[in-house]
């Protein structure tokens, strides 16, 4: 059976480390992993597409608060900003990834919070990618159909976090903090984030089958492509 081929955008400087989980998540899934930067931005014949994370969003993307001392990635916002135009109007389902998560909702006319730590003083600094979070997923979402679990562990390395949902956009997971952690499309067959990391999650189930899922909906994708081709 021919692997359904998924793009996986990360920067041009993303670490190789980063990069191998990413494929690793995605091939252990079914998939084929197709690397897109702004070096090397052809996405020609993808079956799925997964919006990952890494530097912030360019606040002027939101109308948000410019931070002086955070790394941003222009080129990187228009890649991905151009990929979901491209996309999601053809029904392409896409997963988006901590960073992934906050520029499909900016894509949809949403807003973000530019710095959670300046926003909201209880909320405790904590960097890492073993899971440290724990999450509450909304009964009779999509998200929560897909993991079977109404709540998990997760990892945190966002300080940026989704605010108000752009359109179409039901949020359906948050922390303990009350910052949002999943949003998915209630216009889309398949149009998930999330704003943990669960490619580094790799021997949590109910995260693989988030990936999973993703590549299932993009094996019917292009099943369906070639039928009506």
């Amino acid at each position: 059976m021919t692997r359904p081929r998924i793009g996986i955008t990360t920067s041009d400087h993303k670490s190789l480390l980063a990069w191998w989980c990413d494929w690793l998540a995605v091939w252990r899934a079914g998939g084929q992993p197709v690397r897109l930067s702004p070096a090397k931005p052809d996405p020609d014949g993808l079956d799925g597409l997964v919006v990952g994370g890494g530097d912030d969003i360019g606040a002027h993307l939101y109308g948000g608060e410019v931070q002086l001392d955070v790394r941003v990635d222009p080129q990187r916002d228009t890649l991905e900003l151009e990929l979901l135009e491209r996309f999601v109007p053809d029904g392409c389902p896409v997963l988006g990834i901590c960073r992934g998560a906050q520029i499909i909702n900016v894509y949809l006319g949403g807003s973000l919070i530019s710095d959670i730590h300046t926003a909201f003083e209880h909320v405790r600094k904590r960097r890492t990618v073993l899971p440290s979070k724990t999450v509450d997923v909304v009964a009779g979402s999509q998200l929560h159909d897909i993991v079977k679990v109404s709540w998990c562990q997760v990892n945190s390395l966002h300080h940026q976090a989704i605010d108000n949902p752009g359109e179409g956009i039901d949020i359906v997971a948050r922390d303990r903090d009350g910052l949002v952690q999943a949003i998915e499309s209630h216009r889309h067959g398949f149009l998930i984030g999330v704003q943990w990391h669960p490619e580094f999650l790799i021997f949590n189930r109910p995260q693989q089958r988030l990936i999973r899922a993703l590549v299932d909906a993009a094996t019917e994708h292009a099943s369906q492509a070639s039928t009506a081709h």
